[in-house]
């Protein structure tokens, strides 16, 4: 069936908060946390998945924090979901499967990019890509 937990929101919401950032400086978590207003805890437990996969990398100390690992417009929302929530449809029948997916669909041809240059727009600001 289609699945997706708090999880997949909350951790995209970081990555697009991440992906606005400077991608030189790797960023606190407890900062991304208070940028989208999600609990430190379980960032931290969303951020450690998607370390493991090779989503994002950490760096320890002062100047210690998230950054990533793979370019942004590689990194599909479906890829994120997945790794958080489990195989979208899985099991699903019928109608169900269909709805799947076109979920599937949406989700695999949308990245992170899209998604921080989406919040832009509708922000209102310009993204300019060098």
């Amino acid at each position: 069936m289609l699945s997706i937990t708090t999880k997949s929101p909350y951790a995209l919401r970081a990555l697009v908060e991440l992906g606005r950032m400077d991608a030189s400086c790797p960023v606190p978590i407890a900062e991304l946390a208070r940028r989208r207003d999600i609990p430190v805890q379980f960032l931290e437990q969303l951020f450690a998945v998607l370390r493991r996969a090779g989503i994002l990398k950490s760096q320890r100390g002062v100047k210690g924090g998230y950054s990533f690992a793979r370019v942004p417009s590689e990194i599909t929302v479906l890829e994120i979901v997945e790794l958080l929530d489990g195989a979208v449809g899985a099991g699903a029948e019928s109608i169900f499967a269909d709805a799947a997916a076109a979920a599937r669909t949406v989700l695999a041809k949308t990245t992170v990019a899209d998604l921080v240059e989406r919040e832009a727009q509708a922000a209102g600001a310009v993204m300019y890509h060098i």
